[in-house]
């Protein structure tokens, strides 16, 4: 059977673990968008919640991270995105919110992988 692309949610720290340090939260935010991107080149279609809810939190009148607009919109575009996609690639680091997005992922019964050569290649 020949493996279409899958939809993958990557999942790692954006906060965890950073004191709320900006220059640790941009290094962290670029890991998840490097895996994106190796995903991608893999065939798949990766998605992660940081890039489609840090705009809409802006949006919303965030100034910082953790305030109410950014919880507002932070880890619910996540929940969101768990229910409709067919994985999680799960970084390593410390991250409740990612921890979450395992759980949920788990619970529907999609998979989860913990590095990108976990996940099945796409036939071309």
């Amino acid at each position: 059977m020949t493996q279409q692309p899958l939809m993958i949610l990557v999942a790692g720290p954006y906060r965890g673990g950073t004191g709320d340090d900006p220059g640790r939260i941009a290094a962290n935010h670029r890991a998840i968008r490097q895996a994106c991107l190796e995903l991608f080149r893999a065939g798949h279609l990766a998605v992660n919640g940081e890039d489609l809810a840090l705009p809409l939190a802006g949006l919303a009148g965030s100034t910082r991270v953790g305030d109410a607009a950014f919880d507002e919109v932070f880890h619910p575009m996540g929940r969101r995105l768990v229910a409709r996609v067919d994985a999680v690639l799960r970084l390593p680091g410390a991250s409740a919110g990612s921890d979450e997005m395992v759980a949920l992922a788990r619970a529907r019964g999609a998979a989860v992988y913990t590095s990108v050569d976990e996940v099945p290649a796409v036939a071309r």
